[in-house]
């Protein structure tokens, strides 16, 4: 059975021509502005998807990123801090040398001593160098410093240390071993060695030179643990690098998923008025006036 096509069933499909060709105008004119190729999920349920899976990646990328710069400046003051230790220690090493010259008068080994005392108190100041009220050569303990002194003692945790994730695989120690540093205790300890050298200088007939392979060995250490240093900031200076890259990658592939290109926009919107335009010009002929519309 045919229907009767009636003057309001022609208004009402007229009607729905019309909103739907303003509404498509409507939302590419938004898109114009947005510069977005969606603006709700329900447009595109898979490319919504794959924006929040790259934003989650961007996401953890920045993360990696605060974390490899803080480790970069955790690693900067050590090495800062290890470069103050390995010039006192060497210097204290060419003091026991000096001091270990059977020609040295005792004023000048009591002089030798004092300076030797002193580079002691400024390596233990060096020992507890801190990084944002972190100690550095403390592992995670929070005890406030690495070493006390009178006694001698090393307060840290020297099972544990300072780490920052770089990448989802990798992660990158920022910390120093101070205990593997520095010793101790008096006993096993660069200072304990550094009261012995100074004891022995003002001693009538010390010995000075049985200590002067314990002091290289303290040297050494030193050195080894700065190498050390320098090739955990090569890693993470490689891992920043990356990062970088990976940023750049994953802003690229956000961008192809959701940024509309302008010129693109542009033409649709240029499009959707077209369409709207001939919408209405067709709507305006086929809503013709009738016989009524005459006899008013």
């Amino acid at each position: 059975m045919m229907g009767r096509v009636t003057m309001q069933t022609m208004a009402a499909t007229a009607h729905r021509n019309l909103e739907s060709s303003s509404a498509k105008l409507a939302q590419a004119q938004q898109s114009a502005l947005d510069l977005k190729k969606f603006a709700n999920i329900s447009d595109n349920p898979t490319a919504a998807a794959d924006a929040m899976a790259v934003r989650a990646q961007q996401a953890a990328s920045e993360q990696y990123g605060r974390n490899i710069s803080d480790g970069t400046n955790w690693l900067a003051t050590a090495d800062s801090a290890m470069a103050s230790v390995t010039t006192l220690l060497q210097r204290a090493k060419d003091l026991s040398l000096q001091g270990a010259n059977g020609a040295t008068t005792p004023a000048g080994r009591d002089a030798i001593a004092k300076e030797i005392e002193s580079i002691r108190a400024e390596l233990l100041t060096q020992a507890n160098t801190k990084y944002l009220g972190r100690t550095i050569f403390a592992g995670n303990s929070n005890q406030g410093a690495a070493f006390t002194d009178n006694p001698l003692s090393y307060t840290g945790d020297p099972n544990s240390s300072v780490e920052r994730r770089i990448s989802s695989g990798a992660a990158v120690r920022v910390d120093a071993d101070g205990a593997a540093i520095f010793g101790t205790t008096e006993g096993n300890s660069v200072f304990g060695l550094l009261s012995r050298i100074a004891d022995a200088l003002r001693a009538p007939g010390g010995d000075v030179s049985a200590e002067l392979g314990a002091m290289d060995k303290a040297v050494s250490g030193a050195i080894d643990a700065r190498a050390e240093l320098g090739t955990r900031q090569a890693q993470l200076l490689r891992a920043q690098t990356a990062n970088t890259n990976g940023a750049v990658d994953l802003e690229n592939q956000r961008s192809s998923i959701e940024d509309l290109d302008l010129g693109r926009a542009i033409l649709d919107v240029k499009t959707q008025e077209l369409a709207y335009q001939a919408a209405l010009s067709v709507t305006a002929k086929v809503l013709q006036p009738t016989l009524m519309d005459f006899l008013r």
